[in-house]
């Protein structure tokens, strides 16, 4: 038996092997064995098939590279001994599922070649983030499909005592700094303010942890439920769901209140206010004649995510003069709100939006001096500053779901306060565990 046939076997198989070749080595060499001294040694080079991508890589020549300079999809394949007719052809056939013209410098991708002499192509797999992958699959018929790899969510715990900030003090504990923007500004960005906590503030949170492939660590997923001690007063938050339908998912303190506002501060992370709200504005490049300004200008740098800053249905998705690219979203009756100078837009007209959905990236279209999102604050059909308004509170646990959350949250309550504060639990530490996992 050689080694090639031995990978053949199943696990089963394997299993099976070795177990008779022990029983067969109990009984002594005097005994007569189907197993030569050849098939004992290839069974210590027993190896697993590998596969990624849905495929056994063992059955191919596996090529590996990055999207360079000047590459193009053809560009790639025609170097990989495939011809411009055949390449036209596969362009075509897989149209529909993705424009090979997006492939992206820098970005990674893998041929699956046949082991001949030319190793001619079989697929081409493009990654254009670490989870998500193209499949262009051309060995028999052509077709294409997109999928994800296997996502791993492990929950984790932290706890710590505020000595300077909170970034600093999750960062001493080799954790994400992460943990500290998703408490800051998705659970009590209404209840606590971050830039003012004081020393001796302290918190405990319990979270998960992406992996893909079960190795590649991809960052924090979610804040499961979180205590925070400011001021020595006490502030719980605990993840539940309210809208199984639509997937809207909120915070709430033990007493089912909702820890959020129904819109957000702002619909871009990491950014400052350039331009304010201001009615009675002149601008010396215009003369300085009146000219209002009825937005709130966020800087990012181009390509910064925009979000939605409430739940919501997009009214307008489009292109116009100098607004640029632009979103409006009606949110109900009374509030609406729009996102100009867009990079590139990620929502179509009549689509629902939850809170924080991604709607666009910063860009500098239409009439901007630099890269910034104009966020446009509407009530009752009239702009007005979102600073000065009394915003509504998020949506509060309906009555008939009180009694679920109250039950859901009893187990996660007793084990966030469990966690002690004296103990410091890091990311590195075996406090794991392993809660799902996505394929």
């Amino acid at each position: 038996m050689d080694r090639t046939r031995v990978r053949k076997l199943g696990k089963s198989s394997v299993l099976i092997l070795l177990m008779t070749i022990s029983l067969t080595a109990c009984k002594g060499k005097s005994e007569d064995s189907n197993f030569s001294d050849e098939d004992l040694a290839a069974a210590e080079f027993i190896e697993e098939s590998v596969y990624e991508f849905g495929f056994k890589l063992d059955d191919f020549i596996v090529k590996r590279d990055t999207v360079k300079n000047g590459d193009s999809f053809g560009l790639i394949l025609e170097r990989n001994n495939i011809g411009y007719p055949k390449i036209f052809h596969i362009a075509e056939k897989a149209r529909d599922t993705f424009d090979i013209r997006k492939l992206q410098i820098g970005k990674p991708y893998t041929l699956l070649c046949a082991k001949d002499s030319l190793e001619t192509p079989k697929s081409f797999i493009y990654q254009p983030n670490v989870e998500e992958y193209v499949v262009i699959n051309f060995e028999d018929s052509i077709h294409a499909y997109t999928s994800r790899k296997p996502i791993t969510y492990v929950e984790k715990m932290a706890t710590g005592v505020i000595s300077n900030n909170i970034s600093q003090t999750l960062e001493d504990q080799g954790l994400s700094p992460r943990l500290a923007y998703k408490m800051a500004d998705e659970i009590y960005a209404w209840t606590i303010d971050f830039r003012r906590l004081q020393k001796g503030d302290r918190f405990k949170v319990i979270y998960t942890d992406k992996y893909i492939d079960d190795s590649i660590y991809s960052g924090v997923g979610k804040i499961k439920a979180a205590y925070f001690e400011h001021n020595k007063e006490p502030f719980y938050a605990f993840e539940f769901k309210t809208d199984t339908a639509k997937g809207i998912v909120d915070y709430f303190n033990e007493e089912a209140k909702n820890l959020r506002r129904a819109f957000l501060k702002a619909p871009v992370q990491f950014s400052r206010i350039s331009s304010r709200y201001n009615l009675k504005r002149r601008i010396a490049v215009y003369g300085f004649q009146l000219r209002p300004h009825k937005g709130t200008d966020f800087a990012a740098p181009i390509g910064t995510p925009i979000m939605a800053t409430a739940n919501g249905t997009v009214t307008k998705s489009a292109y116009a003069g100098g607004n640029g690219n632009y979103v409006k979203i009606r949110h109900n009756a009374t509030y609406e709100t729009q996102y100009l100078h867009m990079k590139k837009r990620n929502v179509k007209v009549g689509q629902f939006v939850k809170q924080g959905d991604i709607i666009g990236w910063v860009g500098m279209t239409g009439n901007t001096g630099g890269p910034h999102v104009c966020y446009r604050f509407w009530v009752n059909g009239s702009q007005v500053d979102p600073f000065k308004q009394k915003l509504p509170e998020a949506k509060p646990i309906s009555d008939s779901l009180k009694i679920k959350f109250s039950e859901y949250i009893q187990p996660i309550k007793s084990k966030l306060d469990s966690i002690p504060f004296d103990e410091i639990i890091s990311k590195n530490e075996s406090n794991t565990n392993l809660i799902t996992q996505l394929n």
